[in-house]
């Protein structure tokens, strides 16, 4: 279950041969990311877990969730703008049941990061999850 948003990524990396290649898409998709306002980069908005600076400001408005999101890596920031696209416009009941890892996997994403990445996507995932389910 993926929204419109990350299938036209999905699409996009597909015609991607390279690694490097779709690296490169992710940072520049971060660069087109709007970013968040530095008053809600506060201790709350915070996602601990990650090697880089992150935070996550969710909203839920007519039972949809969305988020905004920024980081000081440009590699995290395009992960974050690649998870706006997997959950942004999802119904806030559905959000338990995206299967993140399995949607990422399809962009091979969880055979190129460190595990460090791997361990701040993750936690980025879990707040997403939480937000959510505390919403619900």
């Amino acid at each position: 279950m993926a929204t419109e948003t990350f299938e036209e990524i999905v699409a996009d990396f597909e015609f991607l041969e390279d690694w490097e290649d779709r690296y490169r898409y992710v940072i520049d998709y971060g660069k087109a990311m709007p970013g968040l306002d530095d008053a809600l980069k506060v201790p709350a908005t915070k996602v601990d877990g990650c090697a880089s600076q992150v935070w996550l400001h969710p909203r839920i408005e007519a039972g949809e969730f969305s988020f905004e999101g920024d980081s000081d890596a440009m590699i995290v920031r395009g992960l974050i703008a690649v998870l706006r696209a997997l959950y942004n416009g999802v119904p806030v009941a559905e959000v338990m049941k995206v299967d993140a890892p399995a949607e990422l996997g399809r962009l091979g994403l969880n055979d190129h990061l460190s595990a460090q990445r791997s361990n701040g996507l993750r936690a980025m995932i879990e707040r997403i999850r939480l937000v959510a389910s505390e919403a619900a």
